[in-house]
């Protein structure tokens, strides 16, 4: 079960007391490289606050990406995300999808890749009942952790 931290919690009902604009973005975000920063970046121009929800080892080994996957581990990933000006928070979850943290962030944005075009976008329902939006932004060709590995690997 998914829940916030109690530093997280404290800020993000701050947040909503400034009337600032939460966005909320997700992924494993494994082998940092410009296309997340691109995706990042996009998402935060999108409000005041961006909360990037952050797959746990054990949710990336559910996504069936690999034995070998995440290579750098969520302590990592969450230290290289916060060291980015465009990300405010990090929470991990540990379940296949983020649906229950985006429950319990209940941003007013929802920022996915534009590959979600035509596909669900997990929490959309909950954003969009309490008044929110979700958004596509670009990807960026040619960046993609799994194309990465396999060029590392000599297997592209």
């Amino acid at each position: 079960m998914a829940e916030l931290s109690p530093d997280l919690a404290a800020r993000l009902v701050g947040w909503r007391e400034q009337k600032q604009t939460v966005v909320f973005t997700n992924g494993v975000f494994d082998l940092m490289h410009p296309g997340h920063v691109a995706q990042l970046e996009a998402a935060k121009s999108f409000g005041d606050v961006l909360i990037v929800g952050l797959n746990s080892d054990l949710s990336v080994r559910m996504l069936g990406k690999g034995d070998d996957r995440p290579v750098l581990d969520e302590t990592a990933r969450r230290i290289v995300l916060l060291a980015l000006r465009c990300v405010d928070a990090v929470a991990l979850f540990h379940e296949p999808t983020p649906l229950e943290l985006i429950e319990l962030i209940r941003p007013q944005v929802l920022v996915k890749g534009a590959d979600y075009a035509g596909r669900e976008v997990v929490g959309r329902e909950i954003v969009e009942a309490a008044g929110g939006r979700v958004e596509l932004v670009p990807l960026i060709k040619g960046y993609s952790t799994t194309e990465i590995i396999r060029r590392i690997r000599g297997t592209d």
